[in-house]
C-alpha cells in the first residue's frame, strides 16, 4: 500500500488532476473519445498484427510494425514483409557477437590469462585444470 502522503502515486490514463479516481470529467470537452484508427499489418509467417493509432493522416503511420506473436517484422502489406525478411539476419545471441570481435586466438588468450590470475589468487589449483 501506497502511503497517502508519498510522492509516488499511480493513476490510470484518462484521469484528470483532483477528479479523484474516476475517469469521468466535469469538463464536456474530454468526454469526447479521440478518434482512433485500427491498421492491419502481417509479418512473413502470416501473423496478423492490429494496433490502434490517433487518427492520423496516412504518411504518418508506421510502415512496418513488430508482429505479436512470432517478433518478426510486419508491413501492411504481407509481400513487403517477406521480402525484408529474406535480409534479416535474425536475433544475435551476446555469444554471437563476442565471437564476431574476437579471434580463436583472443578468446584463447582471454581464458589462459583469467585463469593464470585465479591460480595466483589460489582460487583455482593447478592440477584441476592439468591433463593427467
Amino acid at each position: 500500500m501506497v502511503h497517502p502522503a508519498s510522492g509516488f502515486r499511480g493513476t490510470r490514463a484518462g484521469v484528470t488532476a483532483g477528479s479523484g479516481s474516476s475517469l469521468q470529467s466535469n469538463d464536456d470537452s474530454s468526454a469526447r473519445p479521440l478518434p482512433r484508427i485500427q491498421v492491419s499489418y502481417w509479418c512473413p509467417q502470416g501473423h496478423e498484427t492490429k494496433p490502434v493509432f490517433l487518427k492520423m493522416p496516412e504518411d504518418q503511420i508506421p510502415r512496418t510494425w513488430d508482429c505479436r506473436r512470432c517478433g518478426g517484422p510486419a508491413s501492411r502489406d504481407g509481400q513487403l514483409a517477406a521480402a525484408d525478411d529474406l535480409f534479416d539476419d535474425g536475433y544475435k545471441s551476446h555469444l554471437e557477437y563476442v565471437k564476431e570481435r574476437r579471434s580463436g586466438q583472443d578468446a584463447e588468450d582471454v581464458l589462459a590469462g583469467a585463469l593464470e590470475k585465479l591460480r595466483a589468487r589460489g582460487v583455482l589449483p593447478d592440477q584441476l585444470m592439468r591433463d593427467t
